[in-house]
């Protein structure tokens, strides 16, 4: 520390400033230094983008003119890797400052001619310095909101993992069949090529598609000979008592139609709601196709699992009836070029 020089205690803000002249640089670290601001000068510009790679700063203040390459291209090497970093440009006149186009391409908050003094930017400074704390304490608030909405999240997901169980218990078919009609309804996604996010709703949806049988009595879901109109009428309702179940809970929003309309038909013929074609839920047609397929090649008490060939016959007899033609043709491809996959499901989640 220079003899008689102050500092003031930090304020935990971490600036940077490049500048190829020293002394410039030596002027900031003293004025900073005693504005309470960590500093760090340096004036080769091609290191000041490694430190700013490896380092966190809060702010930086950049000359325009320097060797080997100016301000601009410093930055736009920056904004490669790191889109946050507040910057102030440094210009020994205004003349020389790059276009305003390049300085808003670029992200640069501000800059201001050099001067002895640094009244203006200290104003700067402490402008950016504010905005900076704001983005923090936005930032703080969302990871708060994403922290507490994961654990919501959580706490919903393990509720209605208990009630699909419940589901499981009372029902010896349905052991396995959502873990499979999940994994099914992924492959066909994936097969169509959809996004993450909307992979992710499949296999949720798939995983919860029967969870209103727990709404069904016992004597209707075990009964081995064959329901009468009236049992079957009840057997129905599952569909809706499922969305009922998951309507209040807004983390459940994006799967309610897989639960809902996974028995509609494309001719129109299905239940609870009659939809036809592509009014029926695209999630849902997926889950359709996955959900029969997985009961016809599962043993039921009234009949062995149907053969493959079967099955697959069966499923293009009934594009355009029961199933989407193009989500039918999409897993019809899937059983006949990559039936390995299936044969993988099956081995994770036996009946």
């Amino acid at each position: 520390m220079r003899k008689n020089e102050v500092h003031s205690p930090s304020n935990g803000y971490k600036i940077i400033a490049v500048d190829d002249e020293e002394g410039i640089v030596d002027s900031l670290s003293i004025f900073l230094k005693r504005s309470g601001y960590e500093f760090t000068g340096v004036t080769d510009p091609l290191e000041a983008i490694e430190r700013v790679r490896n380092e966190h700063f809060d702010l930086m203040i950049l000359d325009f003119i320097m060797e080997p390459i100016h301000g601009d291209k410093v930055v736009e090497e920056i904004r490669k890797f790191n889109k946050e970093l507040y910057i102030l440009l440094l210009t020994g006149h205004k003349d020389l400052a790059p276009p305003l186009e390049t300085i808003r391409k670029l992200d640069i908050q501000g800059y201001c001619e050099k001067s002895d003094k640094f009244d203006q930017l200290l104003l700067l400074i402490e402008s950016g310095i504010k905005s900076i704390a704001q983005m923090n304490e936005i930032k703080r608030i969302n990871l708060e909101l994403s922290n507490t909405y994961e654990k919501l999240e959580k706490a919903y997901l393990d509720s209605i993992q208990t009630l699909r169980y419940t589901v499981e218990a009372k029902d010896p078919y349905t052991r396995g069949h959502s873990d499979r009609v999940s994994a099914y309804s992924v492959l066909i996604g994936e097969k169509l090529g959809l996004s993450e996010d909307d992979l992710k709703t499949l296999r949720v949806g798939g995983l919860f598609h029967d969870i209103g049988k727990i709404g069904i009595p016992d004597s209707i879901l075990l009964k081995e000979s064959k329901l009468t109109d009236d049992e079957y009428s009840e057997i129905k309702s599952h569909p809706a008592i499922g969305a009922h179940i998951l309507c209040n809970a807004e983390v459940f929003k994006d799967i309610i139609p897989i639960v809902k309309h996974h028995h509609e038909r494309y001719d129109g013929r299905g239940y609870p709601c009659q939809l036809k074609g592509e009014d029926i839920p695209y999630f849902a047609r997926i889950a359709t196709i996955a959900d029969a397929f997985d009961a016809m090649t599962s043993k039921r008490t009234y009949r062995n699992s149907l053969p493959i060939d079967i099955v697959r016959a069966e499923i293009e007899k009934n594009l355009g009836t029961q199933f989407d033609p193009k989500i039918g043709k999409a897993f019809l491809d899937i059983l006949n070029n990559d039936y390995e996959k299936i044969e993988k499901i099956k081995e994770d989640y036996p009946s």
